[in-house]
């Protein structure tokens, strides 16, 4: 693997989005699912249907430069994707009874979302991307990030606690099958 490089979704990237997103696999399935048909979008609006409802939404936000996320290229191929924004933008996540905020801070961001190009996973770049979430959220003068990975689960959407914890994260509190890791 060459040196990855990442960079905010902008309109300009937002092609190579939809190509990691919408790749097909052997069979011809989509191979990056959850991210085909929920589009990162189940944290910020669970009123949308799945597929071309949550794609819609998710290109006004890189349309209106809100920069959801961020993408990992290899050789200029569209490799990871991670989403990474202001705590406030997640709606659900606001309302959820397990991950809401226990705290009034200002200024925290959150990590709701990895997608690795399945043949790609397990090369480290959950971990690339997850270092320049921590630097973009500093860029944007982010008082702290946070996420909620898995317990157990190596391969969960949200990641595993193992990696956040190798990332300079604290666990803050626990759920029954996620942890609130905070940095």
């Amino acid at each position: 693997m060459s040196a990855l490089r990442v960079a905010p979704v902008t309109e300009e990237r937002w092609p190579d989005l939809v190509d990691l997103f919408e790749r097909r696999g052997p069979r011809s399935g989509h191979r990056n699912v959850p991210a085909y048909g929920c589009w990162c979008m189940y944290w910020r609006d669970r009123s949308l249907e799945h597929g071309t409802p949550k794609k819609r939404a998710m290109h006004a936000l890189v349309r209106a430069a809100k920069e959801p996320g961020l993408v990992a290229y290899d050789d200029g191929e569209p490799v990871g994707w991670i989403s990474v924004a202001s705590r406030e933008q997640y709606g659900a996540l606001l309302r959820s009874p397990q991950y809401r905020p226990q705290d009034e801070d200002e200024g925290v961001w959150s990590i709701v979302c990895f997608v690795v190009d399945r043949p790609r996973q397990r090369e480290g770049i959950a971990g690339t991307l997850l270092d320049a979430a921590v630097d973009h959220a500093r860029r944007h003068s982010a008082a702290a990030l946070e996420a909620y990975p898995h317990r157990s689960k190596k391969d969960d959407y949200m990641g595993h606690v193992d990696l956040f914890l190798e990332h300079g994260f604290e666990v803050v509190r626990a759920t029954a099958k996620r942890a609130v890791v905070r940095r």
